[in-house]
């Protein structure tokens, strides 16, 4: 049971650096690369919510991960959507 512990805390890391690259996408001066690393953080948001969730055994994480995964989906297919009519 420790090795699957001490792999989560793994991926808890590699997650924090995915996000931070996420970051650094959302802010480049491209709008594609804005929608790209929007919806990059909302995954990497996603997965580490989930993860932390089951860890610390917290409730409704799951409903939250869910409405936060459809909201960022729906979110950044609306904004591709807008800025292709303009």
């Amino acid at each position: 049971m420790e090795i699957f512990l001490i792999s989560e805390y793994i991926l808890i890391i590699a997650l924090i650096i995915f996000i931070i690259a996420a970051i650094r996408m959302a802010t480049q001066s491209t709008i594609a690369m804005g929608l790209i690393g929007c919806a990059t953080f909302s995954l990497g948001a996603s997965i580490l919510l989930l993860i932390l969730g089951d860890i610390y055994s917290l409730e409704f994480y799951k409903d939250i991960v869910m409405a936060l995964l459809i909201l960022g989906v729906v979110g950044t297919i609306a904004f591709s959507l807008a800025l292709r009519r303009n």
